[in-house]
């Protein structure tokens, strides 16, 4: 288990596609512990393996103590609703600021586990909100992108300005 060190933005890596996973071995086992470990560090909720600059579509969730931290492999969006809410979002690669994005209520992903099976779950809420947030992350859509122009040149001056030393 090791804490890896965190992209910031605007890392490019953080905008570049991840590569499918193909391989399922002690080392995507490995990894998953490792970003496990590098989210509840942060401290988040969620992170891809792009945010510690691995570019696979590796996903780990930590939304509560009851269902624990699940990995997600491979993840991708198979039914949304026609619904949409107002989540509050932020990104470990972006410690500090965060705003509202429209993102759909419920949605069904279709992934795979750490042994290679195909899963599919549901969701609602906010865990629908991180799917669809750490989905985008992994096709290369940092959250800032979900915001209008204006709002997202407001948060990355913020962003700027807590960040400078």
């Amino acid at each position: 288990m090791t804490i890896r060190p965190i992209l910031r933005y605007p890392d490019r890596r953080l905008a570049t596609p991840a590569r499918p996973v193909t391989v399922f071995d002690d080392g995507l086992r490995e990894l998953a512990t490792d970003l496990l470990e590098t989210m509840r560090a942060a401290p988040g909720i969620g992170i891809t393996a792009p945010h510690i600059g691995v570019p696979l579509r590796v996903v780990v969730l930590e939304l509560d103590a009851k269902t624990g931290a699940q990995t997600y492999v491979n993840p991708e969006l198979e039914w949304a609703s026609p619904e949409m809410i107002l989540h509050k979002e932020g990104s470990v690669s972006m410690p500090g600021v965060n705003d509202e994005v429209q993102r759909y209520a419920r949605v069904r992903i279709s992934y795979w586990d750490l042994d290679g099976n195909m899963q599919s779950e549901e969701s609602d809420g906010l865990r629908a909100v991180c799917h669809q947030h750490e989905i985008d992350q992994l096709d290369g859509m940092f959250w800032i992108q979900r915001l209008s122009r204006l709002k997202r040149d407001r948060l990355v001056k913020r962003f700027e300005k807590i960040s400078r030393p």
